[in-house]
């Protein structure tokens, strides 16, 4: 009888850890997807004309004979943003897991260069149902917090990653410690 408590007490223990783990890896894939998928942004819309402009508010002439138009420059415009939002996830097919052996998280790295090269992996692997699962989970945030991406990538240009992958959604509510990676 004792022997079965302590292997059930195992038994349950171990199921909390293995909880525990899941857990902890989920919130890293979370994380992980929105903090590329900022960077993956950030870097489109760099890749825009900053010159280019578009014209945005209401075309219809007011009493005053006025209208109520402006002009905003495209690349952080709500269509350039969408179009954008369209096609971000596709990227993380250019990322792989990277374990912290320190803490046990996963990040995820790009590995393929913006001109298709591969980069060193050095620690990371590439694992088909990992960037699957980071495409899927990119595209959940997409759907889930398009009016705070259209929002925050409309207006700020510092520290978005932090500002909206932290604070605002809590995606990475465990994480501010994650370093600030350039592109």
């Amino acid at each position: 009888m004792k022997t079965c408590l302590i292997a059930l007490g195992l038994c349950v223990a171990a199921a909390l850890l293995l909880q525990s783990v899941k857990g902890r890896r989920g919130q890293d894939l979370h994380c992980g997807a929105c903090r590329a998928l900022v960077d993956e942004m950030e870097w489109e819309i760099a890749q825009i004309d900053p010159k280019k402009m578009i014209q945005t508010g209401s075309f219809r002439i007011n009493p005053d004979g006025s209208q109520s138009v402006r002009e905003v420059p495209f690349a952080r415009s709500e269509s350039s943003l969408l179009e954008v939002m369209e096609r971000v996830c596709e990227k993380m097919t250019e990322y792989a897991e990277k374990p912290d052996p320190g803490s046990g998280r996963v990040a995820y790295e790009r590995v393929v260069t913006r001109d298709g090269k591969m980069m060193d992996l050095s620690g990371g692997r590439l694992d088909t149902q990992a960037i699957t699962s980071l495409k899927f989970t990119c595209e959940g945030i997409v759907e889930k917090y398009e009016d705070e991406l259209i929002e925050f990538f409309s207006h700020e240009t510092d520290n978005v990653k932090d500002k909206l992958c932290s604070k605002r959604t809590d995606l990475c509510d465990h994480a501010l410690h994650v370093p600030h990676d350039e592109l």
